[in-house]
Parts: C-alpha cells; structure tokens; sequence
C-alpha cells in the first residue's frame, strides 16, 4: 500500500468527484474526459480501470428512500436565477428590512451587518471602494489582506434574495414572506451603499423585483472561469482543460505517479563567518516566554456575551433565562445530554452558541444558566 501524503490524498478524492461530476453532466460512457484530462472508466469484469473492485459491495442494495411527489419536488425547486428565473414579484423598503433585521438577524450578524460569534459580517462600508482590497495580499508585516462581504465579493443579488428566503433566519428557515425578503435585501444593499440606476439606496428606497435585476454588482465580472450563459459548461471544461489557465501542470498519464512525485529542488546555504551580528536593536537573548496572568473565569459574564441575545427572549424559540418549568424539561434528558447538545450544538443553536469557550467553561455557563432559573 502507498502512503500517501494528507494533501494528496486530498487532492485526489477532490478529483474522483471532479470526474464523477462531469461524467454525470456529460451522460457517462468509456473515455468521458474530466476537468484535469483524465478518463472515467466504468465497472468492467470487476474492475474499473486497473483498479478492483469490492464486487460484494459495489453488488449491494442501496435503500435510496422513496420518489418525492410531483408536488414536494415543486416545493423544494425554488432556485433563483442572476436572470430572474424563480424571482417573484413583491417589494420591500431599506427601512422595513432594518425592522426584520433587528428583530430576526441582528443576534448573529451584529448591529448594521458587522458580524458576530461565528457569523459573518454582511457589510464594511462602501463596496465599490472594498472591491479593490481584493487585489489585496498579506505580502508583509501589517499589510490589509482582502475584504470579502455580499457587496464587494458577491456577483449578483439574486443569490442574496435566494440565500435570505431559503436559509434565513437560522433557525426558522422559510419563514419570512416574499415582501420582507426584498426588504431585507434592501437594507443589505444600503449597508453596502450599492447603487440602483445610479441612485444610492437609502432607507426611503423602495426595492422590487424589476429593480433588482437592474443591479450591477461591483465584482459581477471578478470570477474565472465564467460560468454565466448558455455555454457555461463548455467554456468550464475548455477551462479547465488547459492547465497553465488555473497554475496546474499538464502531465501525461505515463507520467503519473503515486509516490516519490515531487523532485527536491531546496539547496542547503551556510552563512559564512558566523553570519550578521550587528543588528540594529540587538537582538533579544532572552529564551523564556513571558508570564500569563491567569484569570478566573466568570460564568455569567460569559452568558451576557453569548447567550443572552437568544435565552434572555424567547424570540429564538431558546429556553428562556429563569424559566424554571422549561429548564427543568431540558435537565430531564439528564445533564450529560445536556451539555453535549450545547457543546455540538442543537435545534438551530451552533455549537457552544458560537463562542470561543473551552468544553469546561461552556459546561460552567450551562450550570450558571441552570441555577439561576429555579
């Protein structure tokens, strides 16, 4: 058996879905090319190309659950296209979406879309201004590496619309009407200061659907390769079939290889006389790392900075803090159950609410919740 590197092995099981993916698109057959040149190659005589198979389980019944109805296919297809398709009509204004996002959004992601524990941030000022930190790289010391938020990064508002309908809020998805998803999007755009028709959006503005197809976004044309049109597809494989296109290396099969792959091109140099020694300050000769002071960790400040926002309401559909009756249901699980749904995270809630707490201090809180709701 070959060891393999992690990396590789990584690599190559993103390959193998890369084929997969292109021989479903193209039909399947013999010698159906993936993106990298290579060849998908069906079962044969209990091999797949020179590789067996495990015939025993290739073999075995796969329980793959029922047909969907005509009718849950048509409720679960309602994708949003950059053109329009699957966008309905309805409007909403900045200032109605700023009302939804404070009651429905402004726990995960922050006062104006700033972002918090866990959650990104939606907005960092003006996105035509963000869209050059793009170019931007962490080459040295103190530099700003790139921005990447829906106005500045994102190529099209219709994937926001979609995103808000079908995912949003976090835990009572698809709740939202049609009319306060364009209101959401509204607001979105004004924290991002995108122009409609070279009009700034503000709080007055009144967002509908012939409005957002209008909308250019900064970075629509930053992508590559372009997967917009009716010969996308094409033009991904005729992409991604010439390597220098993406930093690759064109190799031929024979050239392939499992182990050994990479030829050492790193050459030893010795500093010669002992190397510099006048630096200008001296340098530190001091080896030991400096004290830490420990401090006592503060379950309930920990609550106020991560819990609160959710279990001091019941907008969130959380237990609520000090309501014994509810918590007392919750301890009935027993209170290993307890802490390792809190810790991984349940019903809507991310692991550990989103907080950088270790498994004993998340534990801690969870007591503190506890014991101040009898």
């Amino acid at each position: 058996m070959f060891k393999l590197d992690r990396k590789v092995m990584i690599s190559a099981s993103v390959f193998a879905a890369a084929a997969l993916f292109v021989v479903g698109c193209a039909g399947g057959g013999t010698g159906v090319p993936s993106i990298d040149g290579g060849v998908y190659y069906p079962a044969v005589n209990g091999k797949t190309g020179p590789y067996s198979l495990d015939t025993k389980a290739s073999g075995m019944k796969i329980n793959n659950g029922r047909i969907p109805t005509a009718n849950e296919i048509k409720a679960w297809d309602t994708d949003v296209m950059a053109d329009g398709t699957g966008l309905p009509e309805g409007s909403g204004s900045a200032s109605d979406g700023s009302d939804v996002y404070d009651a429905k959004c402004l726990s995960c992601h922050g006062d104006f879309g700033s972002g918090g524990a866990g959650y990104p941030s939606l907005a960092k000022g003006n996105a035509y201004s963000l869209k050059e930190t793009l170019l931007s790289q962490r080459s040295v010391d103190g530099a700003d590496g790139p921005v990447r938020v829906f106005g500045n990064y994102w190529p099209y508002v219709s994937t926001l619309w979609w995103y808000i309908k079908d995912g949003m809020p976090h835990p009572m998805t698809g709740s939202l009407s049609d009319d306060e998803t364009y209101a959401l999007t509204a607001y979105i755009l004004k924290l991002n200061e995108i122009k409609v028709d070279g009009v700034v959006v503000d709080s007055d503005y009144v967002l509908d659907r012939e409005k957002l197809l209008k909308i250019v976004m900064p970075n629509v044309d930053g992508f590559e390769p372009k997967i917009a049109g009716p010969n996308a597809l094409p033009g991904i494989r005729a992409y991604y079939a010439k390597a220098s296109n993406y930093g690759a290396q064109k190799v031929k099969p024979s050239e392939r290889c499992m182990t050994n792959c990479q030829t050492s091109t790193a050459k030893t140099v010795y500093v010669q006389n002992g190397g510099i020694k006048d630096f200008v300050p001296p340098m530190a000769t001091a080896r030991d790392l400096p004290k830490v002071e420990s401090k006592e960790f503060d379950p309930k400040k920990a609550y106020e900075e991560n819990c609160a926002a959710c279990h001091a309401t019941t907008s969130m559909g959380a237990p609520m803090f000090g309501n014994a009756k509810a918590w007392t249901f919750v301890k009935a699980k027993g209170m290993d159950a307890v802490y390792a749904n809190g810790i991984n995270g349940i019903n809507g809630m991310p692991a550990k609410g989103g907080a950088s707490l270790s498994d004993t201090e998340f534990k801690s809180v969870v007591d503190y919740i506890i014991s101040s709701s009898k």
